[in-house]
């Protein structure tokens, strides 16, 4: 009966008006209640269908987890080389306490067939070696380098004849140079310094160029200033 539906699905008795079914139905409530026949029959088959494809774990084998044939060949390999080594323990031990039966004490002196030929050729290459620096040794030389220091003597000659000016000139000249740059460093203010712009290079080698020309022997007495006498110093 419809009373004994509504208490098994735990539903009111007006309940079945608010249900909207899918497809259009003239009676709600069998449309409600075969909707959730189908759904429950749905569920069912959901929980009780089997897998297609078998995805579960691959039963293990013992035989394939432990290979007891390479364990076998592990155990007969450690077996042959603890056996050799027993053996060749057994040998040294032996050869330790007696003297063996090698006899490798004796002293056999290197012999070679072709020694006395090898002597010969190295005394041949050591006297034909000893002869070409005796032949070098004495041979005299083409350039004298006594008769180049003596040119070279006679050319200093000429040239200090002929020359305008002293062999240390250029070194009074850069003296002279850098005494009187510090002594105008000193003398100039410090706002004149400041105020005054920085000469140009070529203005500067000029004026270079005309220092040095007057300070020349020539017009050395022009370029130094008159000495004065004890009267005027007073």
């Amino acid at each position: 009966s419809l009373q004994h539906y509504f208490i098994q699905s735990n539903l009111s008795p007006g309940m079945h008006t608010n249900y909207q079914p899918l497809k259009p139905a003239t009676n709600k409530l069998l449309k409600k209640r075969w909707d959730g026949a189908a759904h429950n029959l749905h569920r069912k088959k959901v929980t009780t269908a089997r897998c297609v494809v078998d995805n579960t774990t691959p039963p293990s084998y013992v035989h394939l987890q432990n290979k007891l044939k390479k364990v076998q060949l592990e155990e007969e390999r450690h077996a042959v080389i603890d056996r050799d080594n027993r053996h060749l323990l057994e040998k040294m031990s032996a050869i330790m306490r007696t003297r063996g039966r090698v006899d490798n004490w004796n002293d056999y002196e290197p012999k070679s067939l072709n020694k006395s030929k090898r002597t010969r050729e190295l005394i041949r290459v050591t006297l034909e070696n000893q002869k070409i620096l005796a032949r070098i040794q004495a041979k005299q030389p083409q350039y004298s380098a006594k008769k180049w220091e003596d040119d070279w003597s006679e050319t200093k000659k000429y040239m200090k004849s002929i020359r305008k000016y002293s062999e240390d000139w250029y070194q009074m000249m850069q003296k002279e140079r850098t005494t009187a740059g510090r002594t105008r460093r000193g003398t100039k203010p410090a706002a004149a310094a400041l105020a005054s712009p920085s000469p140009a290079p070529e203005a500067a080698a000029e004026s270079d160029d005309e220092s040095v020309k007057a300070t020349t022997p020539d017009n050395a007495e022009a370029a130094s200033p008159p000495s004065k006498s004890p009267e005027q110093k007073e």
